[in-house]
């Protein structure tokens, strides 16, 4: 638009308005000559254009975009407020109807009907008409406004919702000794939360099973998608299922539930036994993870199978690995892609899993929570000046503290 280069504050909206365009529709030579007059005496910066059909008119909102619309209610192929719908069908622009002196409840009809103002044809003077124009334009950015208030309100109370099935409490028996550090970072392109999920609960037995998963694509579609597989493992994990049966029963569901034959979701799955040291790992196309003891972190990635949906038909398998934790208070650190595949250069450099190993190196000393917070934080740096974290990010810090020492501390 040629209009609203710059809003000054919500509250008291103030524009620079620079010459906007207007397109009059008007069939009649004389009424024509009028408003390109009032055109000159009230705004000579102002830009007219004239079509004399909605047919033209139609060609003319497709290809260029005016501020305004003049319509007249009498048109070889519309009559009445059918100009008004047709306008509002062709283009989301402002309105002002001109009509004749009988034709006032008319008028008003059209501003009901969707139309920001009415002229009186041979009633306006030049600062009315310039006056009009400028508050039918005005109010059209202040309807554009509300609606994006609106569907900004929607979109966090979608989020709210989302967010209690795709990120829930971790459900621990024994929360003593256990210490569990949970973020989720929207993409900076998604409105929603995606289909990044996970999970944390302990079993009677004392065993603590861990989720993290990411569903291809973005929007609601794949995000309930995460939102039934987290809830479905939940369920297998209490009724005992794990090993292999777990990631294909995941599947299956998956296959049942998903949009299209191209959406896939990567996970992976621990379990830490209740010696607090041994665990069981299942991956799924997922990307490794990270171990933390004392000052050292390395990144581990034990041998998996594909993503779940890849291979439909229950051929695809997923082996358990072992895997045992140096030391009671070793940590371990489960992430979705997102984190490290924002870009971090010109063309396509991204940071990629040596550059986030080497930022989860440079911060190994750090407690838990201020270690995922600056993991999270750095590689968001990073790519600030690329666009930022385009995708969703999702980290879990699992760490078995020392129960004695974890009793002592005031």
């Amino acid at each position: 638009m040629g209009v609203a280069q710059g809003v000054a504050d919500v509250e008291g909206t103030a524009y620079d308005w620079q010459e906007p365009s207007v397109l009059l529709i008007e069939d009649d030579d004389a009424d024509a000559l009028l408003v390109e007059e009032l055109v000159a005496d009230c705004s000579p910066g102002m830009r007219l254009t004239w079509v004399r059909s909605l047919a033209e008119a139609r060609e003319a909102l497709t290809t260029a975009s005016p501020d305004c619309v003049l319509l007249d209610l009498h048109l070889p192929d519309s009559t009445g407020l059918e100009g008004v719908a047709a306008v509002r069908q062709y283009a989301d622009v402002a309105v002002v109807v001109l009509t004749g002196l009988a034709e006032e409840s008319t008028g008003l009809a059209a501003v009901a009907a969707g139309a920001q103002d009415y002229l009186v044809k041979g009633r306006v003077e030049a600062e009315l008409f310039g006056r009009a124009i400028r508050y039918a334009i005005q109010r059209k950015l202040a309807e554009h406004a509300a609606a994006a208030l609106q569907a900004g309100q929607l979109r966090a109370e979608e989020n709210r919702r989302l967010e209690r099935g795709l990120l829930p409490t971790p459900l621990l028996r024994d929360p003593v000794g256990l210490e569990v550090v949970a973020r989720y970072l929207p993409g900076r392109e998604q409105a929603l939360l995606g289909g990044d999920f996970y999970d944390v609960v302990q079993t009677p037995d004392g065993s603590v099973h861990v989720l993290i998963g990411d569903v291809s694509g973005h929007g609601p579609d794949e995000a309930a998608l995460g939102v039934g597989l987290r809830i479905a493992w939940r369920t297998l994990v209490f009724s005992g299922v794990t090993g292999a049966r777990q990631l294909r029963t995941l599947e299956e569901i998956l296959i049942a539930e998903r949009t299209g034959e191209q959406i896939f979701a990567t996970l992976t799955s621990v379990e830490v036994l209740p010696d607090g040291c041994s665990t069981r790992v299942m991956r799924a196309g997922h990307p490794g993870l990270l171990l933390r003891s004392g000052d050292r972190v390395e990144w581990v990635e034990v041998a998996g199978g594909p993503a779940l949906g890849v291979l439909p038909g229950g051929v695809a398998r997923w082996p358990v690995a072992e895997l045992t934790l140096p030391d009671d208070e070793a940590g371990l650190v489960l992430f979705t892609d997102g984190l490290f595949e924002g870009r971090i250069g010109p063309g396509r450099e991204r940071l990629g899993e040596e550059g986030l190993l080497e930022l989860a190196r440079s911060m190994a000393k750090l407690p838990a929570e201020s270690f995922v917070d600056g993991l999270i934080g750095r590689a968001e740096a990073l790519a600030e000046a690329y666009g930022g974290l385009a995708d969703d990010v999702a980290v879990l810090h699992l760490r078995r503290t020392n129960r004695e020492n974890e009793e002592d501390r005031p």
